[in-house]
């Protein structure tokens, strides 16, 4: 297989469609819905005209495009029904209202879900999952739509490579034919880097440096016990569960935290003031404060609740146990195979197998079921209002039209990339002639592949042997750089545009440009750390 001439024209073209999108999305605020026709129609005239595609490449693209988009959209569609449930029976509400007495500060909260949760559903579930039901939870607690879903994104990013059961690792090693013994130790360190800095980011979004200073104990102490448990997880060959293990044992020490206070600086002070005095104020201690509601607010919140416990119990059934018998029916398309006259090929295969019974989609599918069903036969938050399903139906519907048309459009944009070469070129652009500087260079390849795709999987099918390669002929350490790859593939798909449309998508008001501006920000932030660390070490 060959590419064209790696010279600056080249590279130009096959960065044009990105351009497009970032310029549109960012610059002139336009939502996915129409940048992604945009980016999707210039990817197509540069594959004819400059890649050498023709229309079999196209129509392969479209059909690949379509069942990838599918995936996706399976977890947006079920996520807003999920959301539209509890919304309609008044949940949100009362969760908004009642949450806060266990956390009762607005960088808690974020923590709380935004970092904590939203990594255990990675490591439980992932495929957007924790974007599209976390930020619908920190707008109820009364986030500004657009910071809802910036935390709920940049939270759970680095719980990416060991999320989902480990996919995004298992294609590293497939990929590259490197074992997972000679990657997890380097990758799960720089992920644990990464989970210090996701957690920072979070607080910053959520109120900067006041944030940063009255949460920064918890920070440290749940970031260690994540980072070091996902490591220990990884290192003792657990792959599938490290990610689920560290996101388990952050909920654990982190709702102990915010039970007694033991990590908030708030409260040690008010602590010591009160001994001073000799006195001692209920309202200022969590303890007594948690005491001081009444059973029948806990009441509330527990039943508002319910439909998230429900989900993680679902989730864990259907990721660990029923993974097998749910997977009787899948959907899938063998594709032929189809090249450029540069003669880069693009073998027949299958496309994104999608298992309808057992897909993360289905899972919320079920939980949104049995949630209504729930509400039906415990009542509702909102007496004499009318919960109907079919009024649910049509608002979910009705909210999933431009989230559906900006994630096809994006995804059929980075398939026909794809196939066409242009992302390879791009990546070989980044890689040759940087010399000493590639070991900085190699996370922001993976966040390019993850950008493109929405997916770290996909960054590291991709562009896992071609960092192997890179990293081989300038006699770096392979696994190092292989580890750079799949942490800046994690980072960067929190600013993937598929996967911002999937958190906007769920909150009402949230604008997916701005909240791209924001993402980018952040991922791009982490990621130069992470290069950093990469270019000292190696």
């Amino acid at each position: 297989m060959s590419l064209p001439t790696l010279n600056l024209p080249y590279i130009l073209a096959a960065s044009l469609p990105l351009l497009v999108v970032l310029y549109l999305m960012i610059g002139r605020n336009w939502g996915g819905s129409k940048a992604g026709p945009a980016g999707w129609l210039t990817a197509i005239v540069i594959a004819v005209v400059i890649f050498g595609s023709g229309f079999d490449l196209l129509l392969v693209a479209f059909g690949r495009s379509l069942l990838l988009a599918l995936f996706v959209l399976y977890i947006i569609w079920m996520a807003l029904l999920l959301y539209h449930v509890v919304n309609e029976a008044g949940a949100v509400g009362v969760i908004g209202s009642e949450l806060p007495g266990l956390a009762v500060d607005k960088s808690a909260q974020a923590l709380l879900l935004g970092w904590v949760f939203g990594s255990f559903l990675q490591g439980a579930s992932g495929f957007g999952v924790p974007a599209a039901v976390v930020a619908p939870l920190l707008f109820g607690l009364g986030f500004a739509a657009n910071s809802a879903v910036v935390i709920a994104l940049v939270g759970h990013a680095w719980a990416v490579t060991f999320g989902s059961l480990g996919s995004s690792f298992f294609s590293l090693m497939a990929s590259t034919s490197i074992a997972g013994e000679v990657l997890e130790r380097p990758a799960a360190a720089l992920l644990g880097v990464a989970c210090l800095l996701c957690g920072l980011a979070v607080l910053w979004e959520t109120g900067g440096r006041i944030a940063v200073g009255r949460r920064w104990a918890t920070l440290l102490v749940v970031g260690i016990v994540m980072a070091g448990s996902q490591y220990l997880l990884a290192t003792a060959g657990l792959w599938s569960l490290a990610a689920f293990g560290a996101g388990l044992a952050g909920l654990a020490v982190m709702i102990v935290d915010l039970r007694f206070g033991l990590l908030d600086p708030h409260v040690w002070r008010q602590r010591f003031e009160r001994r001073m005095k000799s006195s001692r104020d209920e309202t200022l201690d969590p303890k007594a404060a948690a005491k001081a509601g009444d059973n029948t607010s806990k009441g509330m919140l527990a039943k508002a609740l319910f439909p998230y416990v429900l989900l993680t119990v679902i989730i864990i059934l259907g990721q660990l146990v029923l993974s097998q018998p749910l997977s009787i029916i899948e959907l899938n398309i063998t594709f032929p195979e189809v090249s450029t006259t540069f003669g880069w090929r693009t073998p027949a295969g299958p496309g994104r197998t999608i298992s309808l019974l057992g897909h993360a989609g289905a899972l919320l599918l079920y939980t949104s079921i049995l949630s209504y069903l729930w509400f039906r036969w415990r009542g509702t938050f909102r007496p004499g209002a009318r919960f109907s399903f079919w009024a649910i139906a049509r608002k979910t519907a009705k909210g999933s039209v431009k989230s559906t048309v900006g994630i096809i459009t994006l995804i059929a944009m980075a398939v026909t990339m794809q196939l066409a070469g242009m992302t390879q070129l791009l990546a070989q652009g980044l890689g040759e002639g940087t010399g000493w500087a590639f070991p900085f260079l190699s996370p922001f390849i993976g966040a390019l592949g993850a950008f493109m795709t929405g997916s770290n999987t996909n960054s590291n099918v991709v562009f896992g042997q071609l960092q192997l390669d890179t990293a081989t002929a300038l006699s770096f350490s392979v696994a190092l750089i292989l580890a750079a790859q799949t942490a800046g593939g994690a980072i960067g798909s929190l600013f993937a545009p598929a996967k911002v449309i999937v958190g906007s998508s769920t909150v009402e008001g949230a604008d997916d440009s701005k909240v791209l501006g924001r993402a980018v920000a952040y991922g791009l932030g982490i990621i130069a750390v992470l290069g950093v660390i990469t270019l000292i070490v190696v």
